[in-house]
């Protein structure tokens, strides 16, 4: 370090410390600087005992800056010291050793432990120590002890254990849960977790669970996760999980999935408009027949790629037992009316080959063809005859009940153009994607159709248009909604109605869209039933 200049301002302090000089560390640097021999005048006689301990002030030139440097006699230094000096400054933060928590100290010492337990609780054939004051965490323990039960006053408990998802792990859990500030949950462990955490009353352990179920809903769990929710209440959890399996049930069919849901959840899923559909209504009354078929068989093991044949040939022996009836009007078909009561048959008669499969299954009642056949014949006819263009106000009620249902998936990046088949009222619509824009073309005259094609000079669609993308655990990575909206079209007019930003594209790319080509038909006076015969 270099010798501090002649004109340097020494000041002296024998303690070596001067406390009311604390607010100059906001404009002055301490640092250490040994004294030099044969120092200037301002210097203090080397004799002085003063000279032992000090601080000099050294100005500079032309900066606002200063430092203050401590000073010790050279006699007291060795090579080691000035090295290590020069290495590291003087004035630093204590070195931080982590202490042993006393969450830590408490959680192996009182409950793993059981030092000065003051009750046993015995259940499942296992045994804890425990602390009635921690154990009144809990709602259920501390009703127990400040009320007139029996058990206020014992010092053994035998647990009666209800609920048959609990075992002795999920109950070690939900005690210690008592004795420290985190738990870890597994997503394998947390529907035990979550029974016991619900028997105990422990609201914070039923959060817990609830956060990681949020964060962990896969094939493998969302059945389970979805009936422990309702269970306990968690109707966030719920939520969560059948907004998973709205984009899954189709998009990533799976036979064990198919095993495990219930028809009460099925009923929900296959009613529901935002059922992210691949291809057309069609394919959601095949997945409800494999469903089924796996519900009445679920001893059967196979891929799903075997999965509709074996359905379609355990249904074709059943068809000589039923005496004319269809399978849903059988007493092994009944439970599953309500899941095929929310099938739109009408998208699925508007086409021949998938009127003929569904008349050949012989599963739907005839009564219930029947009248969908007469209602699109009597759209058919509006379309044509009246004046009819499509829907000119967006009934959202009319989209969430009847809108057509499909999908596409694009399995990477490219160019793509595509039809949804059946007749649609003359609309014949053409999907595109291509530099990252999806478009709707209402094709009239420019390109062969195999189909009756509506001349009107506009048209117009309800639509809601839907693009998601999924990891391998069906969770969403990306998605994109355009909310339900009106388009009128010219003939052979084209209209983006999608532009996607490609940071956030990923493939494989799920379209699915609603449609509804023609509005509801209005009830006049008329062709009202009469609430009263007489009238």
């Amino acid at each position: 370090m270099p010798p501090c200049p002649a004109n340097s301002l020494y000041i002296f302090s024998r303690q070596g410390v001067l406390p009311h000089w604390a607010g100059w560390s906001q404009s002055f640097d301490l640092v250490i600087c040994p004294p030099q021999a044969g120092g200037s005048a301002g210097r203090p006689d080397p004799g002085d005992p003063a000279a032992g301990y000090g601080f000099c002030y050294c100005p500079g030139s032309h900066k606002r800056s200063r430092a203050f440097r401590y000073c010790r006699p050279d006699s007291e230094r060795d090579e080691d010291e000035e090295e290590r000096d020069e290495q590291q400054p003087l004035l630093h933060a204590p070195a931080r050793k982590k202490l042993r928590s006393t969450s830590e100290y408490i959680y192996q010492t009182l409950f793993l432990n059981g030092e000065n337990s003051d009750i046993k609780i015995c259940a499942l054939g296992e045994e804890w120590r425990l602390h009635k004051i921690y154990l009144c965490q809990s709602a259920y323990f501390s009703s127990m002890f400040s009320g007139s039960w029996k058990e206020s006053s014992v010092n053994i408990i035998e647990l009666e254990i209800p609920d048959q998802n609990i075992d002795v792990e999920a109950l070690q859990v939900a005690f210690g849960s008592l004795y420290r500030d985190d738990v870890l949950i597994k997503p394998s462990r947390v529907v035990a977790i979550l029974a016991a955490a619900r028997m105990l009353q422990l609201d914070g352990l039923i959060k817990q669970c609830g956060k990681t179920m949020k964060e962990t809903i896969t094939v493998k769990t969302v059945c389970g996760y979805y009936t422990s929710a309702g269970t306990c209440g968690l109707d966030s959890v719920k939520k969560n999980c059948l907004k998973w399996l709205l984009n899954n049930l189709m998009t990533h069919q799976n036979v064990k999935l198919f095993k495990e849901l219930s028809i009460n959840v099925m009923k929900q899923l296959i009613g529901s408009s935002n059922l992210f559909v691949m291809q057309m209504e069609m394919d959601v009354y095949t997945a409800l027949k494999m469903w089924m078929f796996l519900q009445l068989v679920p001893s059967w093991n196979g891929s799903l790629e075997q999965l509709l044949t074996e359905t379609d040939v355990w249904f074709s022996k059943q068809r000589k037992d039923f005496e004319g009836m269809t399978f849903l009007e059988t007493e092994q078909g009944k439970p599953f009316v309500s899941v095929f009561r929310h099938l739109r048959l009408q998208y699925i008669i508007s086409d021949l080959a998938f009127a003929r499969i569904i008349e050949q299954d012989a599963i739907v009642p005839s009564e219930w063809l029947s009248s969908v056949y007469k209602q699109q014949w009597f759209a058919m006819l509006r379309a044509e005859q009246d004046s009819e263009v499509g829907p000119q106000e967006i009934d959202k009620e009319e989209l969430k009940g009847n809108s057509m249902r499909c999908g596409r998936k694009l399995a990477k990046a490219g160019e793509y153009c595509w039809r949804w088949t059946g007749f649609n009222f003359g609309f014949d619509l053409l999907v595109t994607y291509t530099d990252r824009c999806i478009s709707f073309k209402r094709n009239t005259l420019n390109q062969p159709c195999s189909r009756s094609v509506s001349l009107r000079c506009r048209r117009s669609v309800a639509f809601k248009l839907r693009l998601a993308s999924f990891d391998s655990s069906g969770k969403l990575i990306c998605s994109r909604t355009t909310g339900y909206q009106i388009l009128t079209l010219k003939k052979d007019q084209k209209q983006v109605v999608m532009n996607l930003d490609s940071r956030f594209l990923t493939f494989p790319l799920y379209i699915c869209c609603n449609f509804l080509y023609i509005s509801p038909e209005k009830r006049t006076e008329n062709n009202r039933h009469p609430e009263n015969p007489e009238n």
